[in-house]
């Protein structure tokens, strides 16, 4: 078991951690959450011992070990195979000393050893994990230096994968993963046999591949059993609560604050109106939950373009002469939400640059509105920000007509207050930075915006804000990314970049994700799907029929749930002779949570169906 006790640390005399504890089950996978700033990574080097504790303790069993991602794999001529064979430090010492063994005692306990480990599997087991997070069998034996920064990072996490420590911490790992190598990684964890602490705001993740959820707020750390969506359930009724037990205290102090004030200059009262003094003295504060700053997107409004705005025919593209991707026929209006799949090297980046500009079309024809404006946004494009400026000097150089006035509210209406805009870039954080990118990819209101991997460093309240925003937008929409929950929120149109063709992907993205999971040998089964049949009065009259009992199903549970906010937010229910009532109503107000959200899903589904039917 990991045990955080009474942990206290602070960073340039901002504290980040005043008495936090929490204990982490032995080969629990667990999600560790809070908002941006607030000390996970901080958290995480204080486990490993890089930081010097102020006071408290962090224990674990003895020789328990420690892993966690390399910064960067270096640039040299080892091979990527070799490179993750020797994380695993027992292995790489043994192997070597069995070259060199002569006592015939030591070559024993040597083999003996190496057999014990499994061993001779190893290069089987670190070529998988390689491949699963996008490397070719052949890239595999390449040497570090033929990759990027970016690929060398994906073999960094191959290497601690292979190294299997008994605490694995990770942080962010998907951000330099495509949606295919975070899919594999969801996977891996599942089966991972030791404990896993990782910190990420991809909500999938989060409800696929870990069993409880660390949640750091507020210098405290707590700890939720479950999934991360049974998390914000569990600890939106525990701030109902809270917030409760607030408002009752509040009534408290009031009324003995009258008591006082109305008879503290009476001789015949002013003792116990003392005794009242010293009661609101005593009286320790219940604090109210406070409601975070809102995250927002506001992205401006383009008008309208008559359709297509940009059209294919028989078009390819590609890089000094070799075509990437050919015969593409292809259109885009301006209401269209389009996720591109496909695995990493197939061409994602290239049909984006094709789409935006960036790259000439080889053969055949790609036509696009006079009028077009598209916003381009790359991850990249954070690391290209001038870092020794602030955001406003920024937006000043692209809109040196506007006032300073209409520069900050462009700022604030993306979530950079009044302290950001005047801090130089170098000094913000990955998140607002991130912010500031989307800022001035959308400045022009473009008609179309090309996101790749937009929420790499958001947090998940921006993410949710950022699928608002997506949702309102008026333009057009192509999406690369490995972040599914926006993709199911977002995407209406899924195309697929394979074989160097660009097709319409005609299965949903769970049938996709059960594509990509399949075992080599046992493909997923890949077909269109079949045109449905013309539905028959009385089956749509039946549909209805089922909206009509989902709506009044929803309408039943939402009185039930605002009766029973109501009773958890009366002063009275939180007396002593109240514990058993106000302990079933808690108890019950989970479970009408749990059920609106499956009516609200049920709903939803008869809806589209009906709809469908009566197209």
């Amino acid at each position: 078991m990991l045990s955080i006790s009474e942990l206290r640390y602070a960073v340039e005399g901002r504290s980040l951690f005043e008495g936090a504890s929490a204990n982490i089950p032995t080969g629990h996978k667990v999600g560790l959450v809070g908002r941006n700033g607030t000390g996970k990574t901080t958290l995480f080097k204080l486990i490993r011992g890089e930081l010097q504790l102020e006071s408290g303790s962090v224990t674990m069993p003895d020789r328990a070990r420690i892993g966690g991602i390399a910064q960067e794999v270096p640039s040299n001529e080892v091979s990527l195979l070799n490179t993750v064979l020797a994380a695993d430090k027992e292995r790489a010492s043994l192997m070597a000393e069995s070259e060199t063994a002569t006592d015939p005692n030591r070559i024993a306990e040597i083999q003996t050893r190496l057999a014990d480990i499994d061993a001779w599997s190893a290069e089987a087991r670190a070529s998988s994990i390689l491949v699963g997070l996008g490397f070719t069998t052949e890239e595999t034996l390449r040497p570090c230096s033929d990759f990027s920064g970016g690929w060398r990072m994906r073999v960094a996490l191959a290497a601690v994968l292979f190294s299997e420590p008994d605490l694995l911490l990770l942080d962010e790992p998907t951000n330099y993963l495509d949606l295919e190598g975070a899919l594999w990684l969801e996977h891996y964890l599942t089966r991972y046999p030791h404990t896993v602490i990782i910190i990420s705001h991809d909500r999938e993740l989060l409800n696929r591949s870990v069993n409880g959820i660390l949640h750091l707020e507020d210098k405290q750390l707590t700890f939720y059993s479950g999934n991360y969506d049974q998390f914000a359930r569990q600890r939106a009724a525990r701030r109902a609560v809270q917030a409760a037990a607030a408002k009752k205290q509040d009534l408290q102090r009031a009324h003995l604050q009258s008591f006082v004030d109305r008879f503290k200059a009476k001789a015949s009262k002013a003792k116990q109106a003392q005794s009242r003094v010293k009661m609101l003295e005593k009286m320790e504060t219940i604090t109210a939950p406070e409601d975070a700053a809102r995250v927002v997107f506001t992205f401006p409004k383009p008008e309208e373009l008559s359709p297509p705005i940009i059209s294919t025919e028989s078009a390819s593209v590609g890089y000094d002469g070799t075509v990437i991707l050919g015969k593409l026929n292809l259109r885009i209006d301006q209401d269209d939400r389009i996720a591109l799949l496909g695995r990493n090297g197939e061409g994602k980046s290239t049909l984006s640059k094709m789409l935006s500009g960036r790259l000439e079309v080889m053969d055949g024809r790609m036509s696009t509105s006079s009028k077009l404006r598209i916003g381009f946004f790359a991850q990249h494009q954070v690391d290209e920000l001038f870092v020794d400026e602030t955001p406003l000097e920024h937006l000043i150089r692209e809109r040196a007509h506007e006032g300073q006035a209409k520069l900050r509210a462009r700022l604030a209406s993306f979530g950079l207050g009044p302290d950001q805009a005047d801090t130089e870039v170098g000094r913000l954080s990955g998140g607002q930075k991130a912010r500031l990118s989307l800022l001035l990819a959308t400045l022009p209101a473009p008609h179309l915006l090309i996101l790749d991997e937009p929420t790499n460093h958001l947090d998940i309240e921006s993410r949710e804000a950022l699928v608002q925003a997506l949702t309102a937008y008026s333009g057009a929409v192509i999406l690369v990314s490995h972040d599914m929950h926006l993709l199911s929120l977002v995407a209406d149109r899924l195309w697929l970049v394979k074989d160097g063709r660009v097709n319409p992907y005609e299965g949903d993205l769970p049938s996709y994700r059960k594509l990509l999971l399949a075992p080599p040998d046992k493909p997923a089964k890949d077909k269109p799907k079949a045109k449905a049949k013309v539905a028959s009065r009385d089956d749509i009259l039946a549909m209805r029929s089922e909206v009509r009992k989902c709506e009044a199903r929803v309408a039943k549970l939402s009185e039930m749930q605002d009766e029973l906010a109501k009773r958890l937010g009366d002063p009275k229910v939180y007396e002593d002779h109240m514990a058993d009532k106000r302990t079933v109503w808690q108890k019950k107000y989970s479970e009408v949570m749990e059920a609106m959200d499956r009516a609200e899903s049920m709903w939803i589904k008869a809806q589209e169906k009906l709809e469908k039917a009566e197209r």
